[in-house]
């Protein structure tokens, strides 16, 4: 089982940016409309992932500084609609939040957005300034309904917009949030359209060049931990197998185990923490109600003196109820069975009762006598 969770898809006319409005006019959202091209081409890209050996596939999209309840609109469920069924195929919806220096003060993960949030199963944020990357790694990679699980990080760019600092990244790991790296950039491929507009990738021989540089600070900074690889690209041509990816990283330093584990391993734990969000604080199950059937313990049979075989059905919880208050440590007795009472015990029991009490007897008095010899003794 192997995963790309990102895979970049764009409706027509929803890469543009948000421009500000002076006469304060009421914005019209984003198109959700595909084209018969656009569906064409991304059912061209999910048949060359099936057969390179991806079975779990999250569809991408990418949203500019923060989510704005006006204007949001999920594109993704309309994209599911018009995509046929892929047996043995699992499709995830992703989102991506673009954080810059307007998303500091809040980037719309809140508790009022939370019905805009919930239909996607993953969450990912891609910082560009120190601030936002801080926030990323300390404050919304913390269990929540609204918890990121993914920090993306822009490596074409020619230089990283902040610092990786130990103890964030080893915070936010802590948390059970992970770094990804796309491969597109190390190949030069194209990338999504909506990061080259928003001014957070860079494609061509610089891009590859920065991508090299920045993967290996990541892998030194995180040393091989909480590491995943996806895709992110956007042509045909761009896809690479399970095993190229891994043999791609190795050339990062990183050891041949955890390469594998970065698009195998960690990619699955993601999803399973990622199903976990919504639930109360990201740590607590669906419970599940299982009402247990009512049993019968059907005694062997017996014979009477006439020969005759006759079957007692004895109810567990019935006879414990009314035999005992304590039902578990009481079991159903046979028919023809009853307690034998102090009158009714042997005579060879009663004499090795009265025998064992005049054992403990002497053994006291010996005790005693040995006390007080001591005593004088000192």
């Amino acid at each position: 089982m192997h995963f790309d969770l990102n895979f970049p898809v764009t409706a027509s006319g929803s890469t543009s940016q948000p421009k500000k409005n002076k006469n304060k006019q009421p914005q019209q959202p984003p198109s959700t409309a595909f084209t018969p091209a656009q569906i064409k081409g991304i059912e061209a890209r999910l048949d060359l992932l099936e057969h390179l050996g991806y079975t779990v596939i999250a569809f991408n999209q990418s949203v500019n500084k923060k989510i704005d309840p006006k204007n949001h609109v999920n594109i993704l469920d309309e994209l599911l609609k018009q995509l046929k069924a892929r047996p043995g195929t699992v499709f995830l919806k992703r989102l991506t939040i673009i954080l810059d220096n307007d998303s500091e003060k809040g980037f719309g993960l809140t508790n009022a957005n939370a019905s805009l949030v919930e239909p996607y199963d993953v969450i990912a944020l891609l910082p560009t300034t120190s601030a936002t990357f801080s926030l990323a790694c300390l404050t919304h990679s913390l269990p929540s309904p609204l918890t990121a699980h993914i920090i993306a990080l822009p490596l074409t760019l020619p230089r990283l917009p902040f610092q990786l600092k130990h103890t964030l990244v080893r915070t936010a790991i802590k948390n059970g949030a992970v770094f990804e790296i796309n491969y597109a950039g190390a190949i030069g491929g194209e990338s999504d359209a909506s990061l080259s507009t928003f001014g957070v990738s860079d494609t061509g021989v610089s891009g590859k060049r920065n991508w090299w540089a920045a993967a290996r600070e990541v892998v030194r900074v995180t040393k091989g931990k909480g590491i995943v690889v996806s895709g992110g690209v956007a042509s045909e041509a761009d896809y690479r197998g399970p095993k190229d990816i891994a043999n791609l990283l190795t050339l990062l330093d990183l050891a041949q185990n955890l390469a594998h584990d970065a698009s195998v391993a960690v990619p699955k734990s993601l999803i399973l923490r990622a199903q976990a969000r919504k639930t109360y604080r990201a740590v607590l199950s669906e419970p599940r109600l299982v009402v247990p059937e009512a049993a019968q313990v059907v005694p062997p049979t017996r014979q009477t003196r006439d020969g005759e075989s006759i079957h007692d059905n004895v109810n567990i919880s019935q006879t414990s109820s009314q035999s005992s208050p304590n039902p578990a440590l009481t079991l159903p007795q046979p028919a023809g069975s009853k307690k034998r009472t102090c009158d009714e015990v042997g005579p060879e029991s009663t004499i090795n009762g009265h025998v064992n009490k005049k054992i403990r007897e002497a053994a006291n008095v010996e005790g005693e006598s040995r006390r007080k010899k001591k005593k004088r003794g000192k």
